[in-house]
């Protein structure tokens, strides 16, 4: 009996150093989950950013603008795939942690680099279709992903029944 509450009270040990540490099973479980929820939101901010810009095609000086979220999150899976220092202690020194990609966040950037028109617009409403449709199709692709993705948990879940 106390064999059992020893080892009891040590599993209990080492999954609060997990959650700590942010490594707890259900963390890695929903790490692609949580990284296509991340693009399917940077898609649907994208969205937003071309129909706004669509809109204000014939508003003077208004100067268009986009998302970047992918070259960030392909960054975030290079570091993470590359080398990188990972601390398994509190002890240990800190050196070339990988950026996780769950929290790389998208950012709309002005561009102001150019202007298309005399009136000091930059938007350029065929580039702005283009970035739609190519916008859809990612969008698309994402949440047929992330179906896939939730049924193989579902099943997984269910034992494969």
């Amino acid at each position: 009996m106390i064999q059992i509450c020893a080892l009891r009270d040590e599993a209990k040990e080492n999954w609060l150093k997990m959650e700590k540490s942010g490594e707890a099973v259900f963390g890695k479980i929903f790490r692609q989950v949580d990284t296509l929820a991340r693009g399917l939101d940077a898609s649907w901010l994208r969205q937003e950013v071309i129909a706004q810009n669509i809109a204000n095609a014939n508003t003077p000086y208004y100067k268009s603008r986009r998302v970047e979220f992918e070259g960030a999150l392909t960054a975030a899976l290079s570091e993470r795939d590359g080398f990188a220092a990972r601390r398994t202690r509190d002890r240990h020194i800190a050196f070339g942690d990988a950026a996780d990609p769950r929290d790389v966040t998208p950012s709309v950037v002005t561009n102001d680099h150019y202007t298309m028109r005399m009136d000091g617009n930059n938007v350029d409403i065929d580039q702005e279709n283009v970035e739609l449709a190519k916008n859809t199709i990612k969008y698309d692709m994402l949440t047929v992903k992330m179906n896939a993705e939730l049924a193989r948990l579902k099943m997984a879940i269910r034992e494969g029944n």
